[in-house]
């Protein structure tokens, strides 16, 4: 008889855990593509992108670079690189300012 009461013991928390993993697996499965939130993600990380890449763009082609470097500027670590490349560089507009004088 103390068997039979250990096994179905044993049965209900085999059971319970069985439900709290589906609940987790359920949970864990939602997609976030379908919601709000996940778009409104992604437009601000574009706004941001915008606000980001249009002052660089225009800073790169007023020094004379390609506009197209100011791109750089959303690569992680590769944006420091351009910041102090634009920086510390001599700039080919200057050059050509001072040879037009």
């Amino acid at each position: 008889m103390v068997d039979e009461t250990k096994d179905k013991s044993l049965i209900c928390i085999t059971i319970n855990f069985y439900d709290i993993e589906r609940k987790d697996n359920t949970m864990m499965n939602e997609s976030m593509f379908g919601s709000t939130m996940w778009a409104g993600h992604w437009l601000w990380m574009l706004v941001v992108a915008i606000l980001v890449v249009v002052p660089v763009y225009r800073i790169c082609q007023r020094a004379g670079y390609s506009g197209w470097l100011g791109l750089l500027i959303l690569v992680p670590m590769v944006n420091l690189v351009l910041l102090y490349f634009i920086a510390f560089s001599d700039w080919p507009a200057s050059k050509k300012g001072a040879q037009d004088e």
